[in-house]
């Protein structure tokens, strides 16, 4: 695991914050390198599928040529919701590691623990920049109740 791909998904949740987006940011790495990004855009593409980890995923099984992510690791700002976690499963990433805990629908852990019940196994470590990311997230709800967003 490294601190500097974590960083790279603070980075994208940033700019997700910037959008008026729910600060959520992933990068997918192989190999050491980073081979996709992105943050959550539902709010500007109207669509309930656009979360991080699911856009990381795509661009990542274009750029690779298959569904198959095996030997991939997935960094993510949030616990992974159970869709988000689901998509991580079937499409076969080795590790997930994510920053803050989702107590209302985190799927690594918080609520359910999703990597425990499906035929592939994903080994998924939280609380990797906590702080940092947890930070982030309170920020943009407290300026969104402020409609300062």
């Amino acid at each position: 695991m490294d601190i500097k791909f974590m960083n790279t998904a603070l980075a994208e949740a940033k700019k997700a914050f910037e959008l008026g987006e729910t600060p959520i940011g992933a990068v997918i790495v192989k190999d050491g390198k980073i081979i996709s990004r992105a943050h959550n855009r539902r709010e500007t593409k109207k669509n309930a599928l656009m979360h991080a980890e699911i856009s990381a995923i795509d661009k990542a099984c274009k750029k690779l040529g298959g569904w198959r992510l095996c030997g991939c690791d997935i960094y993510v700002t949030l616990e992974p919701c159970p869709m988000c976690a689901g998509a991580i499963i079937q499409s076969r990433i080795d590790n997930v590691f994510f920053g803050a805990y989702d107590k209302k629908a985190g799927a690594f852990g918080s609520v359910c623990d999703l990597s425990e019940l499906l035929a592939h196994k994903v080994c998924a470590k939280g609380g990797i920049l906590e702080q940092e990311s947890s930070d982030l997230i309170k920020l943009f709800f407290e300026k969104l109740r402020k409609k300062e967003i």
